[in-house]
C-alpha cells in the first residue's frame, strides 16, 4: 500500500482514540467533582496538564476556571488539545483513505463532526457538558465497532491498530503521571477521599470493572499504577498496548529495529514496581515511557511513512 495511505490511516486512528480518551477523561473529572467535598477537589487545570496543554491554555485564557478549561478542551476547534480539533483531524485523514475502510465509516465520522459543530458550545453548563461528552464517546465507539467488525486484517488495518494503541498507551501514561502525581503531592491532606481520586483516574481509563475483578474493590496507589502499567490482558494497560503493537508490526517488512525497541520498553515495564516510588521517581520513569513512544512514532515515520532515497 502507499505510504501516504498508511500514514493517513495511522493518524486517523490516533485522533479517533484521542477524541474518545479526552472525552472520557473530562467526563470522569466532572463526575468526581460531584462526589467529593467542596475544597478538596484537584484544580480543573489538572485536565490541561494531563493533555500537555498548559502553554496553549495560558496563551488563550487569563483565569484558571472551570469554564475556561472546558472551552479549551471541549469547545475550541483551533486548540490542538480539544475534542473538536481531534474530530476534524479524524475526518481530514479519512477523506483521502475512504476506499480502505467500510463505506459507512465516512458517514459516521461526518455525523460525529456535525454533532461536534452543533453542540460543542454547550459545555458551559455541566448538564449539557456531560450529555455532549457521552454522545462523543458513543459516536467514537460506534465508529471503532464498525471498523473492527468489517475491516480486512491487512496492512491498512495494522497501521490503524498501531496508531490506536500508541495513542492509548500515551494517554494512560499521562493520566498516571499528572493525575497520580497530584494525588501524591496532596497525600495526607484529604486522606478520606484518596480512593475516590484513584477511582476517577481508573474510570477515565475504563478500568474500574477490570480492576475490581483482578485486584479488589479498594483502589490504592501501588495496585493502581501496577495494574494500568503491567497487566497483560487489560486493553488499556501500557504493557498490553505494546504487546499488541509488536504483534501487528511483526507482519510488516523492516520491522526489526522497531520490535527491538518495543521489547526493551516491555522489559522495563516488567521490572518496574510502584512500591515505595516517590513522586519524582515515578515521574522520571513515565518520562522515559513517553520518550519511547515518541521514538516509536519516529521509527514508523522513517520506515513506512516517508519515502526513502533509493540505494
Amino acid at each position: 500500500m502507499l505510504s501516504r495511505v498508511a500514514e493517513n490511516i495511522y493518524w486517523m486512528a490516533r485522533y479517533l482514540e484521542r477524541t474518545e480518551s479526552t472525552a472520557r477523561l473530562v467526563r470522569s473529572y466532572n463526575h468526581l467533582i460531584m462526589d467529593i467535598p467542596l475544597g478538596s477537589e484537584p484544580p480543573w487545570t489538572v485536565l490541561v496538564d494531563i493533555l500537555n496543554a498548559r502553554e496553549e491554555f495560558n496563551s488563550v485564557f487569563r483565569r484558571e476556571s472551570e469554564k475556561n478549561v472546558h472551552l479549551l478542551l471541549a469547545s475550541r476547534p483551533t486548540s490542538t488539545c480539544s475534542i473538536p480539533y481531534a474530530i476534524n483531524r479524524v475526518r481530514e485523514n479519512l477523506r483521502v483513505t475512504r476506499d480502505v475502510l467500510p463505506d459507512d465509516t465516512w458517514e459516521k465520522v461526518n455525523q460525529l463532526h456535525l454533532f461536534s459543530l452543533d453542540h460543542a458550545e454547550s459545555v458551559a453548563s455541566r448538564r449539557n457538558r456531560l450529555l455532549f461528552l457521552e454522545q462523543v464517546i458513543d459516536h467514537c465507539q460506534s465508529i471503532v465497532g464498525l471498523i473492527e467488525g468489517a475491516v480486512q486484517r491487512d496492512h491498512a488495518y495494522r497501521f490503524m491498530r498501531v496508531g490506536q494503541l500508541i495513542e492509548r498507551a500515551d494517554m494512560t501514561a499521562r493520566v498516571v503521571d499528572v493525575g497520580a502525581g497530584d494525588i501524591l503531592d496532596r497525600e495526607g491532606a484529604f486522606g478520606s477521599i484518596d480512593p475516590l481520586l484513584w477511582g476517577a483516574l481508573l474510570e477515565s481509563l475504563s478500568g474500574t470493572t477490570a480492576y475490581r475483578r483482578q485486584v479488589g474493590p479498594i483502589i490504592e496507589k501501588d495496585s493502581f499504577v501496577d495494574f494500568v502499567f503491567k497487566t497483560d490482558d487489560f486493553p488499556r494497560s501500557i504493557y498490553f498496548c505494546l504487546s499488541e503493537i509488536r504483534r501487528e508490526l511483526n507482519h510488516l517488512p523492516v520491522a526489526g529495529p522497531t520490535l527491538t525497541q518495543i521489547d526493551s520498553t516491555r522489559r522495563r515495564l516488567r521490572r518496574f514496581s510502584s512500591q515505595k516510588r516517590e513522586r519524582t521517581k515515578l515521574h522520571r520513569f513515565i518520562d522515559g515511557l513517553l520518550q519511547s513512544f515518541i521514538e516509536l512514532d519516529e521509527q514508523l515515520q522513517a520506515h513506512w511513512f516517508k519515502k526513502r532515497p533509493r540505494d
